[in-house]
């Protein structure tokens, strides 16, 4: 996994190529909690080029969302494939997590 980050506003655009997986999820969560513990507190999550979540992965999403709520931000999710989207209704992540079918309508939402 691969992940680029970048401003749009006051919401900071977290990119996620590949994997999101065991073996690399601690490196999401540590450079996000850095962005947090620096005083970012809207987060866009983008999946546009993530082809598979393990549970692991799923794991961080959710432990990232409650630390952020626990500030007083908000963590969205953007551009989940087919697959990604039936997990997330599968597991009822869809009902924790706001989802938007574009990166544009989930910056227009926050």
């Amino acid at each position: 996994m691969n992940f680029e980050i970048s401003q749009h506003n006051d919401v900071t655009i977290v990119e996620v190529t590949g994997q999101l997986i065991v073996a690399n999820r601690q490196d999401l969560k540590d450079d996000v909690l850095k962005l947090l513990d620096s005083g970012s507190r809207k987060f866009l999550i983008d999946f546009r080029d993530t082809a598979y979540i393990d549970s692991s992965g799923l794991g961080v999403l959710v432990s990232l969302s409650k630390k952020i709520r626990e500030k007083g931000g908000e963590m969205r999710l953007s551009n989940l494939n087919e697959d990604l989207r039936t997990l997330f209704e599968l597991t009822k992540l869809d009902t924790l997590f706001h989802i938007a079918d574009t990166r544009d309508q989930a910056l227009k939402d926050f």
